[in-house]
């Protein structure tokens, strides 16, 4: 367990993997942790260097009070690759952790190499749709939410495939830090990326859930085309692809990060 004193934060990471290999960053989606990942480190330690981290309100990292804004997100990413003396990186965010990648490929491109936009989208619904969720919140703490939720996250036929995958899930929602999670859905609810992702440079994959209702297919052809040379794959899965189908999605993370020119 490792933490890194930034300014206002203290950043939980985690850093495995091959010594001297291209270094992958894991962001987080909202209301989960670095542990989401865990269905991808064994094949990608084998090749690469990871370094997970909380995002700011999530997991063991700071709640700092809200509201959060995907700037300062970003910002968050860059103090920890400051703090750990990394240069450049590949990025890897699904959900929220996406949008974090992108503000990242636009506002920082010297510190990305490529990047794996996952499950995300340039604009994430509409403040119709995240202040009632954010006064449930308020009202109930995060079980007020956590069913409604963990059914845009996982199909019904994982669900009952995968009890157990699914029900780990739902410990990880409910766990939640409920004014962290408040402050990241202020975040996604103001973010509004979808002009300024045409200044991305950085090679980029776009993996998004075929059956994904909390960010459909649709917004993901969309940044994949908006962004210059994007490569699009759809998976057969919901919201949490990374643990609905997870050997294509690693599959498709270590063919892209291994390519050429990373």
């Amino acid at each position: 367990m490792a933490f890194l004193e930034a300014g206002d934060l203290r950043v939980h990471y985690e850093l495995s993997g091959a010594i001297g290999a291209p270094l992958v960053v894991f962001s987080n989606s909202l209301g989960t942790d670095l542990s989401m990942w865990d269905p991808q480190m064994p094949a990608l330690e084998k090749s690469f260097r990871l370094l997970r981290c909380d995002t700011r309100g999530h997991g063991q990292s700071s709640v700092t009070p809200g509201p959060y804004s995907i700037e300062q997100l970003g910002r968050d990413v860059l103090r920890l690759l400051n703090g750990l003396q990394i240069e450049r990186a590949h990025f890897c965010g699904l959900s929220m952790g996406g949008m974090i990648g992108m503000w990242l490929g636009i506002n920082a491109p010297e510190r990305i190499d490529r990047l794996a936009l996952c499950s995300t989208a340039a604009k994430i619904g509409s403040a119709e749709t995240w202040n009632p969720r954010i006064e449930a919140v308020r009202a109930g703490g995060m079980k007020a939410v956590a069913g409604a939720v963990l059914e845009r996250w996982l199909t019904p036929e994982f669900r009952a495939r995968d009890p157990k995958a699914a029900a780990r899930a739902l410990r990880l929602l409910e766990s939640a830090p409920a004014e962290g999670y408040r402050a990241c859905c202020e975040a996604i609810r103001d973010a509004d990326l979808r002009e300024a992702i045409a200044a991305i440079r950085a090679p980029t994959l776009v993996i998004m859930g075929a059956r994904d209702p909390a960010t459909p297919p649709a917004l993901g052809k969309f940044v994949a085309e908006r962004i210059r040379g994007a490569k699009y794959v759809e998976l057969e899965a919901s919201h949490l692809a990374n643990l609905e189908a997870p050997g294509p999605f690693t599959a498709a993370l270590a063919s892209f990060f291994g390519g050429a020119g990373s």
